[in-house]
């Protein structure tokens, strides 16, 4: 019988929390093979067999420095990888080349079975949808801002005069270049003198302005929770975080499992959560990051989340299917 003794870690080239949870299992004596997709064509190959063994699949995923062989597979971290864009061809063939890369060696993953993901890829785009997200932070109990998704601006405009102070934000984090210039998306206040017919192009998320004093970011690793309290001034903390101050805190039972119940609802052993205390100590729902980051959050604090995420992938407890 073969033992399954590896952890895939799969995520980018430059990826400081990865390392620091690869270190952890290092010391933890864990067999690891990292690999990103984007490096298939330059020395990442797979080779998987279907319907001609005993084994329901079997193959070997190989990179630059090692090999393993599928069934060997406990878990995988599957951490911010990123997908070969084969820029160098012609529109239609890096169209056609990237989506064999996605189908071939992410469905020869997705084959696997009886190891742990955290999280798997279908289950994170699952829970990537924000309305999704605020209509299921309501049914479990947590209070959510009043919020419009729309491409009507006179829905919009309504929406603001009701709020009043009012923050537009966008319905998902995407790579945007102006002129060469990467730019990012903020959470930023937004007035019924900001909003033309443009707003009709695409939804936009609209959402009435928490009266905060801080917010709180929670990690969840399989039952365990880690939660930050962020002091700051700004409206959107990500924006200097040479102003921020950190302390951990611990959450009531009650939102706890409200959190836990969220993530079990999409399937998740991990996740990182956003919240805003209002000016009465309520937590109030921001959003879900089912791969959030949370490396500087362990150098601030000395919380043991790497050690944590190490633990899980070794233990292999948790969801272990699609």
């Amino acid at each position: 019988m073969v033992e399954r003794n590896t952890v895939l870690v799969v995520t980018e080239a430059n990826d400081v929390t990865a390392d620091m949870v690869i270190a952890r299992l290092n010391r933890l004596g864990a067999r690891v093979v990292r690999f990103n997709p984007a490096d298939m064509g330059t020395g990442l190959t797979v080779a998987a067999r279907f319907g001609t063994c005993p084994a329901p699949e079997t193959g070997q995923l190989r990179t630059s420095s090692r090999a393993v062989r599928l069934e060997e597979i406990r878990a995988v971290y599957w951490r911010r990888p990123v997908w070969p864009a084969f820029a160098s061809l012609p529109d239609a063939d890096a169209r056609f080349a990237a989506a064999q890369v996605r189908y071939g060696l992410g469905g020869t993953l997705y084959s696997l079975r009886g190891c742990l993901w955290v999280n798997h890829p279908l289950k994170n785009a699952a829970a990537d949808y924000k309305p999704a997200q605020l209509a299921l932070a309501r049914r479990v109990g947590l209070k959510v801002p009043p919020t419009l998704v729309t491409n009507d601006p006179e829905e919009a405009r309504r929406f603001i005069r009701e709020h009043g102070q009012v923050i537009h934000k966008t319905l998902r984090w995407t790579p945007y270049e102006r002129n060469g210039v990467a730019l990012t998306s903020w959470a930023e206040p937004v007035g019924v003198e900001d909003l033309d017919d443009t707003v009709r192009v695409v939804p936009h998320l609209f959402q009435a302005q928490v009266d905060k004093t801080a917010d709180l970011r929670v990690l969840v690793v399989g039952r365990r929770v880690f939660t930050v309290r962020i002091d700051s001034d700004l409206l959107d903390w990500r924006q200097d975080y040479r102003a921020l101050t950190y302390r951990v805190v611990d959450l009531p039972g009650r939102l706890e499992k409200q959190l836990l119940a969220f993530l079990d609802h999409f399937g998740l052993v991990s996740g990182s959560f956003d919240l805003a205390l209002d000016r009465d100590g309520n937590p109030n729902w921001l959003e879900l990051n089912p791969n959030g980051q949370w490396g500087w959050l362990e150098e601030k604090t000395g919380l043991g989340m790497s050690a944590a995420l190490a633990d899980l992938l070794i233990t292999g407890e948790g969801d272990a299917d699609v």
